[in-house]
């Protein structure tokens, strides 16, 4: 596959994800507007409003600025960045946010089609926060970053569903690739230590502690690993993007008990 196909395909991963997104908030109630969400700080309105702001900037919209002060939820630099726009549009209406949402990503969709980038490494001419990314970086980050927030409003307003298409296994999955960072440095597992996730609806993913302590991943799983961790993508999902423990019951740790449960409560990846 060139880079030319594999970055397409992320575009398409997101454009799907952008419109299963905007679907979810126009069945929102005026009242399910303002219900908070996993992300500290955060209700369902401040949500849209950061995809709006991302989606934006990258559309070629200029960069904005906004006083924001130390909110307590807020960490680092790229959390300062994120609240400008959801300051921005505290006032915002559902209609207008979601027309942003749309009106953007139709405006770089548009432009991603009409002159699609060829190489992965090179840099986009527009990014958001002046974070360094290329082109691969980017276009594989943004189908993650605005399905999760799919998930985020579907969670605080009670409606589960869209785990089963194209940007939910894209996230999952991607996200699945830190698992032999966490079980190297954030678990702390000893070189030699293997772990498999198995995942529903993906094929399982294998890691290893090499001898220089880091982790790496294994093209086949090994016949008795040292943990095993089993759950479905939500449970996943949660866990990885450090949203919310998963419900009693729906991981299963296999092999060592120990290792297994400090890997599970280690996973967390995303910001």
């Amino acid at each position: 596959m060139t880079d030319q196909e594999r970055l397409a395909g992320y575009v398409e991963v997101w454009w799907e994800a952008v419109h299963d997104l905007t679907a979810v908030l126009e069945s929102l109630s005026p009242e399910e507007w303002d219900l908070p969400t996993d992300l500290p700080g955060w209700d369902v309105r401040a949500v849209a409003a950061h995809v709006a702001h991302l989606e934006g900037i990258l559309a070629g919209a200029p960069e904005e600025t906004a006083e924001v002060g130390e909110p307590a939820h807020v960490t680092g630099m790229m959390g300062l960045y994120t609240e400008i726009g959801v300051v921005n549009r505290r006032d915002a209406d559902p209609d207008a946010l979601i027309n942003e949402i749309r009106e953007a990503a139709t405006t770089r969709h548009t432009a991603l089609l009409a002159d699609p980038p060829t190489d992965g490494q090179a840099k986009p001419p527009v990014i958001f926060g002046g974070v360094p990314w290329s082109w691969e970086t980017l276009l594989r980050n943004r189908p993650l970053d605005v399905w999760m927030h799919e998930q985020d409003v579907r969670r605080a307003v009670g409606r589960p569903g869209g785990m089963d298409g194209a940007p939910a296994r894209h996230t999952a999955e991607y996200l699945a690739e830190s698992m032999g960072y966490v079980l190297a440095k954030k678990a702390a597992a000893p070189a030699g230590s293997t772990l498999v996730l198995e995942m529903a609806g993906s094929e399982p993913f294998a890691f290893a502690v090499n001898d220089a302590g880091r982790g790496e991943r294994l093209p086949e799983p090994p016949a008795a690993p040292t943990a095993c961790l089993r759950m479905d993508r939500a449970s996943f999902v949660v866990l990885a993007g450090g949203r919310r423990p998963a419900e009693p019951g729906a991981v299963e740790v296999l092999g060592d008990a120990e290792l297994g449960n400090r890997i599970v409560g280690a996973m967390a990846t995303t910001p």
